[in-house]
């Protein structure tokens, strides 16, 4: 990802065609090591194309990845007899018997609020 950031800092920079000697000089300036061998593949899967074309497809291909984080929706029929209630009963027992944790003292006696 530094190589494209830095691939794109060029850009950013006015240089239309950006070398590795660009690159290598970005990532030197921030103290970053500058890898040879992504550089040059960087460069030689981008010859010759719009980077503004590069990133409408890859934007594309990202639209359709699934990106969860956010959990499945878990759809469930209405209890239907006894049983069902009382399972869903059973179940919020459970969760009011469960306490928050301690908060520990591994702030050093520093708090957000002190």
């Amino acid at each position: 990802m530094k190589v494209v950031a830095a691939y794109l800092l060029v850009l950013l920079g006015g240089k239309s065609s950006p070398t590795a000697a660009d690159i290598k000089h970005i990532l030197g300036s921030v103290g970053a090591e500058a890898d040879e061998d992504r550089i040059d593949l960087l460069l030689s899967e981008l010859k010759g194309k719009d980077i503004v074309e590069v990133i409408a497809a890859g934007k594309e291909k990202l639209a359709s990845v699934p990106a969860g984080g956010a959990g499945g929706v878990v759809v469930s029929a209405a209890p239907t007899g006894g049983a069902g209630a009382a399972a869903v009963e059973e179940k919020k027992v459970e969760e009011e018997k469960k306490e928050p944790e301690e908060e520990s003292d591994e702030d050093m006696g520093f708090s957000l609020f002190d």
